[in-house]
């Protein structure tokens, strides 16, 4: 049948053709660096991550693109507010460059240990102020824009499908209006293309308008545009994106090309915490840096990213998945079994005879692998993918308790741990350190455990023990930084 995706624009499961045989381009919106990476995030780019290994599982050279957001998005998620970089910046006392490079790092590096791949290409929105001016020109030329005082917006009256990615009417937009209107727009469901900055904001550029900066919604089109064409395959983000920023990426896009701007929409669901959205605005987040530290009221301990994405895993990306310690727990020991199996495998293939694979071995092999594609062509199901591999770890286990397991059957069990645990799903690594050595994950594992203890002493006051263990982490190079996110450490 083929991998099937449910179309966010359609509102239905749509078997995947990409507009090039062989060839997929994917933009997803990233992050808006003005705060270290959640629990949230890792929910959003894990899925997607998800699906861009299946995609090149199945053979197809994917290009994608996941943009860093800089500059332009406000703090109301729409046209009014303070810039939300900016306006971070101004509490801590930085330049809002300097917060956006620092958090984008951070972004990266939680990323990386979660095993997500990186972007081909991840752009920066202030980099692309010139192509953002020009599409801003290109819509007024059409008729689609008007400038008042220095700013411009789309007219939305102009572009009739203006609604249909959301399902909502103009009447329905302006009911969940959070803020005031401003009296410069034609129509209160106008949305900004470019923006006036006045004469102390930071982030500011030159253009026929005058100096301004973009709008949130204008710089993801002009992104994807520019590396992937004006029709791209799949456009993913968080469901709280579908409105109002997705919905105003295909309107100008559309309107400026006159073709459709996205084949497939899909949209991951979001990490609730007690049913609500977990996220910087409710103050009930837990950054991914306290969830590998365990740095945080709600966590009994650390936890090994792989456990935290085995974890996401569990649940559909189109499904809510409500955060507990309890959850993370049972993932961090599945993640465990997982672990301990592939290791034995591997250890075991060295000793045993030599050997072809049993005939019945490989059916099951078989068997498993069409299961496992069943599950992820069907919407990327993950969570019975990941039930596929369990199976596989009961099979491996199996043959690890007969004698008679020969080195080939061993060796087609750890090919598939590798290609349907590592390649597709990310949690099985190629490469384990042997026993007795430390790899860095390792090691970052052995600090955290002492990070921990020298918390829980801080916590009962007892001051001289947690000094003791500061005190002998730096006699072997380590230095322990205390942030408002947690202990973090880091070499002398």
């Amino acid at each position: 049948m083929g991998l099937n995706v449910h179309n966010s624009l359609t509102r239905r499961k749509e078997e995947f053709k990409p507009l090039q045989k062989g060839k997929v381009g994917i933009y997803v919106c990233g992050p808006t660096v003005y705060g270290h990476a959640h629990l949230g995030h890792a929910k959003s780019y894990v899925s997607f991550d998800i699906l861009v290994r299946y995609l090149r599982y199945l053979g197809y050279s994917v290009t994608y693109v996941q943009n860093i957001t800089d500059v332009g998005h406000l703090t109301d998620d729409a046209d009014e507010g303070e810039d939300k970089v900016a306006e971070a910046a101004k509490r801590e006392k930085k330049h809002p460059m300097v917060l956006a490079e620092y958090y984008a790092r951070s972004y990266f590096e939680d990323m990386d240990k979660l095993n997500c791949v990186r972007p081909d290409i991840s752009p920066r929105a202030s980099g692309h102020i010139t192509e953002q001016i020009d599409l801003v020109k290109k819509l007024l030329e059409k008729g689609y824009a008007y400038e008042v005082n220095g700013s411009v917006y789309f007219d939305v009256s102009k572009f009739k499908d203006y609604g249909k990615l959301s399902g909502r009417n103009t009447e329905e937009m302006l009911a969940g209006a959070r803020v005031e209107v401003s009296p410069d727009k034609k129509n209160p469901a106008d949305f900004a293309l470019w923006k006036k900055a006045e004469p102390n904001h930071i982030m500011q550029w030159p253009s026929p308008w005058g100096m301004g900066f973009p709008g949130w919604h204008l710089e993801c089109s002009v992104m994807s545009m520019k590396y992937l064409g004006e029709t791209i395959d799949i456009h993913g983000g968080g469901l709280e994106n579908q409105f109002p920023h997705h919905e105003c990426e295909i309107a100008q896009s559309e309107a400026a090309n006159g073709v459709q701007f996205v084949r497939y929409w899909l949209h991951n669901n979001m990490i609730t915490v007690d049913g609500q959205k977990m996220g910087k605005s409710l103050d009930n987040f837990i950054t991914l840096k306290q969830a590998f530290s365990g740095a945080h009221e709600r966590l009994t301990r650390y936890y090994d990213p792989l456990a935290i994405r085995q974890l996401i895993l569990n649940s559909h990306y189109r499904s809510p998945l409500d955060f507990s310690d309890a959850a993370l727990f049972a993932a961090q020991s599945g993640y465990k079994k997982v672990t301990e199996t592939v290791r034995a495998v591997r250890k075991r293939r060295s000793a045993a005879s030599e050997g072809e694979i049993d005939t019945e071995v490989a059916e099951q092999l078989k068997q498993s692998r069409e299961k496992f594609e069943a599950a992820m062509d069907d919407d990327l199901n993950t969570s019975v993918a990941l039930s596929v591999l369990f199976e596989l770890v009961r099979l491996a286990n199996k043959l690890l308790e007969d004698g008679d397991t020969t080195a080939g059957m061993l060796n087609a069990v750890d090919d598939l741990f590798g290609q349907l645990g590592g390649d597709v799903l990310g949690i099985v690594k190629d490469e384990y350190p042997q026993v007795g050595v430390v790899d860095d994950t390792r090691l970052d594992e052995i600090v955290q455990i002492l990070i921990q203890q020298r918390s829980e002493a801080r916590q009962q006051k007892d001051y001289a023990k947690a000094d003791e263990l500061r005190k002998r982490l730096e006699k072997i190079g380590i230095v322990l930084e205390d942030k408002p996110d947690g202990t973090q450490w880091r070499w002398k």
